[in-house]
C-alpha cells in the first residue's frame, strides 16, 4: 500500500467535510483517561536507503538456511526450490487472483487448484483431494472430524508416534466437544506396537491414525495398522510426508480412507514456520463429506473445458448444522507453489529428490553411529530423518554447532522427549555431511 502524504490543509478540509472542528472531536467516545497524553516516542525518520540498510541489519540477526547448513526437520524441510517457482507464483494474475466464487472471472485460479487436486490424488493414490487446508495439523483434525461424523463414534487412536504439535491441534479440535477423546497406542523401539494395538481399538473408535514416516522418522507397519482399523469398523487415516511418496507406497495403495499431510516440502520455503498448506484427500465414499473447497471440471455451453467450485458443503453455502466444516478458504498460493514444483520435477524428479534424501540420511546416520558417545536411538528403517542419542544434552550440541554455522537438528526436549532429531534432504553435499560428522565428534 503506498504512503499518501496529507498536508495540514488537506486534513482541515477533510475535517470540515465530515463536520468536526478538530481531530480530537473524532475521539469523543473514548474516555479521556484512556487516551495517550504524551507524544509517541518514535525514532527519527529515515530515508529509503537508510530504511533498507536497517532492515538488512535486522534480517542478518536471524539464523537461517542462507547463513547456516540446516539439518532441522520435524515437519519442515530444507529442500531445493527451483527459482522458477517464485517467478511464476509472483505473477500478478496469481498473486492477486480474484476469488474463485465467481468462476467466470477466475478460471486461471480454479484451473490451478484443479491441477493441484489432480496431482495430490495421483501422489497419494486417492480418489479426491480438496483445494488444500491451512496446514498438516489442521488437515489431520479435519480428517478426524469427518471420521467421527461418518461413524458416530467419539474416540480416535494414534498408532505410533505422531507430531506433538499436530496432536495439540487435534486435541483442541476434538476434546472441546465434550466426551470425545484421543488415545495414544503403545510404542516399541520408536514405532507402534502392532501386537498390542488391538487392545486400544474397538467398536467405539472412529478412526486409527498413523503418521508415515512417524515423528521420529521411523517407518510404521502401515498395512498391519490398517488391518486393525478395518477389523473394528474404524476409518484408517494416514498422515504421509509427500516427498517420501517418491519412494514409499501411496496411502491409497494400502487402504487409507483419508490421507492428509503437511505440504511445505512441495515448493514452499521454510518461511520461519509458514504459511504452509494442508493436504487432504479421501476415497470416493467420502467425497460429499470432504471439508473446504473442491474444484471440478465441466463443459461450458460452447463445449470448452471450464472449472467451478463444486460439492460445496461449507457453512457459507448450506445450513450451518449440515456443514462438514467451518473452514472457508484454502492456501491457494502455496497450493500453486506445489503445482509448479511437481510440474517442474515430474514423477522422476520427485523420485530422485526422495532417493537422494533417503541415501544421504542413511550415509550420515552410519557415520554418526561410529562416533564415540553417539548412537542411533531406534533400530527401525527410516526415510530422511532419525533420532541420535548424544554424549551431552541435545541442547548443548545444538548450541555448539550453531556457533560453527550448522543447525544440527531438533532438540526433542522441546516436546518432552530426549535425543536429537536429524533430517537430511537432497541439498546436503557429501562434503557438508562429512563436515557435520567431524564437528559433531568435536562436541563430545
Amino acid at each position: 500500500m503506498p504512503f499518501i502524504a496529507n498536508t495540514d490543509s488537506d486534513r482541515e478540509e477533510m475535517l470540515r467535510e465530515i463536520g468536526v472542528a478538530c481531530f480530537d472531536d473524532l475521539l469523543m467516545d473514548i474516555p479521556r483517561e484512556l487516551r495517550l497524553k504524551t507524544a509517541l516516542e518514535l525514532p527519527p525518520e529515515l530515508s529509503e536507503p537508510e530504511v533498507q540498510m536497517l532492515m538488512e541489519k535486522l534480517a542478518s540477526a536471524n539464523t537461517s538456511t542462507a547463513s547456516h547448513v540446516s539439518y532441522l526437520g520435524g515437519g519442515a524441510y530444507d529442500h531445493y526450490l527451483p527459482p522458477a517457482i517464485n517467478t511464476i507464483v509472483s505473477r500478478s494474475e496469481f498473486y492477486t487472483a480474484y476469488t474463485p466464487y465467481q468462476a467466470e472471472v477466475s478460471q486461471g485460479t480454479l484451473q490451478a487448484i484443479y491441477e493441484y487436486q489432480s496431482m495430490i490424488c495421483r501422489l497419494y493414490g486417492m480418489d479426491t483431494a480438496n483445494a488444500s487446508l491451512y496446514d498438516g495439523a489442521t488437515a489431520l483434525a479435519e480428517a478426524v472430524s469427518l471420521a467421527m461424523a461418518v461413524t458416530g463414534r467419539k474416540k480416535v487412536v494414534i498408532a505410533g508416534k505422531a507430531h506433538p504439535h499436530s496432536l495439540h491441534v487435534l486435541k483442541t479440535f476434538i476434546e472441546a466437544g465434550g466426551d470425545r477423546s484421543v488415545v495414544q497406542s503403545s510404542l516399541q523401539d520408536g514405532v507402534c506396537d502392532t501386537g498390542e494395538l488391538d487392545a486400544f481399538v474397538n467398536d467405539s473408535v472412529a478412526a486409527v491414525i498413523v503418521q508415515q514416516p512417524n515423528f521420529y522418522g521411523c517407518l510404521e507397519d502401515v498395512e498391519a495398522i490398517g488391518d486393525v482399523a478395518r477389523r473394528n469398523g474404524a476409518l484408517f487415516i494416514v498422515s504421509a510426508d509427500p516427498v517420501s511418496l517418491g519412494v514409499l507406497e501411496a496411502p491409497g495403495k494400502y487402504g487409507a480412507d483419508i490421507a492428509v499431510g503437511e505440504g511445505q516440502p512441495l515448493g514452499s520455503a521454510l518461511n520461519f514456520g509458514g504459511p504452509y498448506l494442508g493436504i487432504f484427500a479421501v476415497t470416493r465414499n467420502y467425497v460429499r463429506k470432504i471439508p473446504g473447497r473442491l474444484v471440478g471440471m465441466t463443459k461450458d455451453r460452447d463445449g470448452e473445458d471450464g472449472f467451478i467450485l463444486t460439492l460445496q458443503t461449507r457453512e457459507q453455502h448450506i445450513r450451518r448444522e449440515k456443514a462438514t466444516s467451518n473452514i472457508c478458504t484454502n492456501q491457494a498460493l502455496n497450493a500453486l507453489q506445489a503445482v509448479v514444483y511437481l510440474s517442474l520435477l515430474g514423477k522422476q524428479g520427485l523420485g530422485e529428490v526422495a532417493s537422494h534424501s533417503l541415501q544421504k540420511s542413511h550415509y550420515l546416520a552410519d557415520k554418526i553411529a561410529e562416533l564415540p558417545g553417539y548412537s542411533l536411538k531406534y533400530g527401525q528403517p527410516f526415510f530422511r530423518e532419525f533420532v541420535v542419542e548424544t554424549p551431552v544434552s541435545a541442547g548443548v550440541v545444538v548450541d555448539r554447532m550453531l556457533e560453527q554455522g550448522i543447525m544440527a537438528g531438533y532438540d526433542l526436549s522441546a516436546v518432552g522427549d530426549d535425543g536429537l532429531l536429524v533430517a537430511v534432504t537432497e541439498k546436503r553435499t557429501k562434503e557438508q555431511l562429512d563436515e557435520f560428522v567431524l564437528k559433531l565428534g568435536a562436541v563430545s
